[in-house]
């Protein structure tokens, strides 16, 4: 492959647009710095991040092309998704609105249903982390703090973005699956108020409010949307909607998606919105 530009860097390294010589194809090459990866520890979440990106195959996802290194780097080769993240769009917009939510939210739950059935949780849920796809579609990428836990287990890693974190890891009470669906209420949340619910100045204060769950909508904020998302952020596992017996059912029976076709979402059979323009 021959390498054209940055696209974007990370704490480890960049990610560059590349194209595929005999192919004339591009691709997305993420470059990791070997001295840093393991000078900080990151082998094993490097190995995990593989071995999990080599395992899934779904269209709502980052295609995995596989992996190189030299004595200077780690590359890992992915599908190029060229309509850039969902959080530049929700910056340009501010807000969305009720039918984008639904859109994008819906395929947000069938990202999540895939990944828990493959026994793998996400646990960076973010609009950096979304790509809109050429068809209008999203795309989820970075797999960095994915992991894979058998069913009944919990992990104790405090990982995430502070806006996005549950009160579980906060409390390190361990944690599992229903972390992620936490992260879909606040996205939710965010896609519908144009700011996410703990927002504060400092983590140390975001992390106060989350475990505070101190909760305000705005009067303009639907009763439907209101009743999903107060049922995501809920601190008690036990009450969380996506934890309970019918998992991620009860979040797609909920009336916030009364007008979404699952099926025809799953098959990309809705048409969007908002599609990039490309090139």
């Amino acid at each position: 492959v021959e390498p054209l530009k940055n696209i974007g860097s990370g704490t480890f390294g960049v990610v560059k647009i590349c194209k595929h010589i005999q192919t004339g194809q591009y691709i997305a090459m993420k470059q990791l710095n070997k001295d840093q990866i393991i000078r900080n520890k990151q082998v094993d979440h490097l190995k995990s991040e593989i071995s999990i990106l080599a395992s899934i195959s779904n269209a709502l996802m980052v295609q995995f092309f596989g992996f190189t290194h030299n004595e200077y780097h780690f590359n890992i080769f992915m599908e190029m998704v060229q309509g850039g993240e969902l959080f530049h769009y929700l910056r340009e917009m501010g807000k969305l609105n009720w039918s984008q939510s639904v859109f994008y939210g819906g395929q947000i739950v069938l990202m999540f249903e895939y990944l828990h059935s493959k026994c793998v949780i996400y646990r960076d849920l973010k609009p950096e982390n979304l790509l809109i796809g050429p068809d209008g579609y999203l795309k989820l990428t970075d797999f960095g703090f994915a992991k894979v836990l058998p069913p009944g287990h919990k992990t104790y890693t405090l990982c995430g973005t502070p806006e996005y974190i549950a009160p579980e890891i906060l409390a390190s009470k361990g944690h599992d699956k229903g972390a992620d669906w936490w992260t879909v209420g606040v996205i939710l949340y965010e896609f519908l108020e144009g700011i996410d619910p703990f927002s504060a100045d400092t983590p140390s204060e975001i992390y106060k409010n989350i475990l505070g769950n101190k909760l305000k909508f705005s009067s303009s904020m639907n009763s439907e949307a209101k009743s999903l998302i107060k049922r995501l952020l809920q601190a008690d596992l036990t009450k969380r909607y996506g934890c309970l017996k019918n998992a991620s059912q009860d979040i797609k029976n909920h009336p916030f998606f009364s007008i979404l076709k699952w099926d025809k979402l799953s098959k990309k059979k809705i048409v969007p919105l908002y599609k990039p323009k490309i090139g």
